[in-house]
């Protein structure tokens, strides 16, 4: 699984960011997106979802960050 660390960005850099990464990926890998940025972990699984690929997870984790799993479609 690749590893996306965007902890101090902001929307809408941590959608481009990612969705720059998943397009670079083949269909079925997976990426690890840390956020520390609340609305990102909200604005990127729902944007990725309108473009077509799959979100597998968000979650919140102890240090305060959230981590998104996305798998390329």
């Amino acid at each position: 699984m690749k590893r996306l660390d965007l902890r101090g960005e902001t929307c809408p850099y941590t959608f481009v960011k990612s969705k720059l990464t998943i397009e670079r990926m083949s269909p079925g890998e997976e990426l690890l997106v840390v956020v520390d940025y609340e609305p990102s972990s909200r604005n990127v699984p729902k944007s990725m979802a309108i473009i077509g690929e799959g979100v597998v997870s968000v979650g919140k984790m102890p240090d305060g960050t959230w981590e998104i799993v996305l798998r390329k479609n």
